[in-house]
């Protein structure tokens, strides 16, 4: 792994959170569990290798531009599993 992914809340009122997430190769956000249900928007076409908190890995192929969405209580770590940076928005539902 290669540092930190490098998180910059763009908003964050009342009724949602929006952070742009950008991973260096091989960054990670770091375990975490989302309070919020949550929508990813890939700004980068690329692969995201997920680890869950059984250590089970996973691997997910976004698109640029394709969103997806998860329910609040999602653990995992995220770390970007290509050579170039990777970026994603996350809207998080309050």
């Amino acid at each position: 792994m290669t540092g930190q992914a490098v998180p910059t809340l763009q908003i964050d009122n009342e009724r949602l959170r929006v952070t742009e997430w950008r991973f260096a190769p091989g960054a990670a956000t770091g375990f975490h569990r989302h309070e919020y249900d949550y929508v990813v928007v890939p700004m980068t076409t690329g692969r995201l290798k997920l680890i869950g908190p059984d250590g089970a890995e996973s691997f997910g192929d976004l698109t640029a531009g394709v969103s997806y969405t998860r329910q609040a209580g999602v653990e995992h770590d995220v770390i970007n599993a290509n050579d170039f940076e990777f970026v994603f928005v996350e809207v998080e539902l309050k």
